[in-house]
């Protein structure tokens, strides 16, 4: 008997399955998320040059942002933090599960540049503390984190959340922002300068009230 045969009189007799046992599906979109992450990390683990641009120009702006709270609103430190990471991962990066365990563990590098990055410049202790959290399940810690940015951004005026989001996410120069705007270099750094100050201010504010 051949196995076409003896399948149609099972699938006739067969009780119809019960919604509330049936296996949930994964979404088609996160399933190829977590194939293209498991794919990116498994390149990169063997020095694939494209693989990790990909992978910078995947994470780098919302890792600068994570960071960028993290280190108070201090942009520097948050740059420096965010590349050593990517450092780190094109040297140690070995393997990713799906796309949520590659981005917790590019976060969990990030905090931890940041952590070395403040105590190299001995500032306050208490970031060291929120920097160096453990694994966070469900990404819960980084959610507050990026949530605690995007208040921030939203209190500032809009053309300074302009001039942040052009600068430091979009990576224009002063030049660039200028000729957007119709104004000279000297005055998008004045304007730069008055966003950064309220932006850290904002920050601090915020992760001293939550932490």
């Amino acid at each position: 008997m051949t196995a076409a045969a003896s399948s149609t009189p099972l699938l006739v007799m067969a009780p119809p399955p019960r919604p509330a046992v049936e296996t949930a599906q994964p979404h088609p979109a996160a399933a190829e998320d977590d194939a293209e992450a498991r794919r990116l990390a498994a390149a990169i683990s063997i020095g694939d040059e494209s693989a990790f641009q990909v992978l910078y120009a995947r994470y780098q702006r919302r890792l600068l942002r994570l960071a960028l709270v993290l280190a108070r609103g201090d942009e520097t430190l948050a740059h420096d933090a965010v590349q050593a990471a990517f450092i780190v991962a094109a040297k140690k990066l070995r393997g990713a599960e799906s796309a949520e365990h590659l981005w917790n563990w590019l976060a969990r590098v990030t905090r931890q540049q940041v952590a070395k990055a403040w105590r190299r410049h001995a500032h306050d202790v208490e970031v060291v503390e929120v920097a160096e959290l453990p694994d966070c399940p469900a990404n819960q810690s980084d959610s507050l984190l990026e949530q605690c940015l995007e208040r921030a951004m939203q209190s500032l005026d809009a053309d300074e959340h302009e001039v942040i989001e052009w600068f430091y996410f979009d990576g224009l120069g002063h030049r660039e922002i200028a000729e957007r705007l119709g104004a000279t270099p000297k005055a998008v750094s004045s304007r730069l300068e008055r966003a950064r100050t309220k932006l850290r201010g904002v920050i601090a504010r915020q992760l001293s009230h939550e932490t």
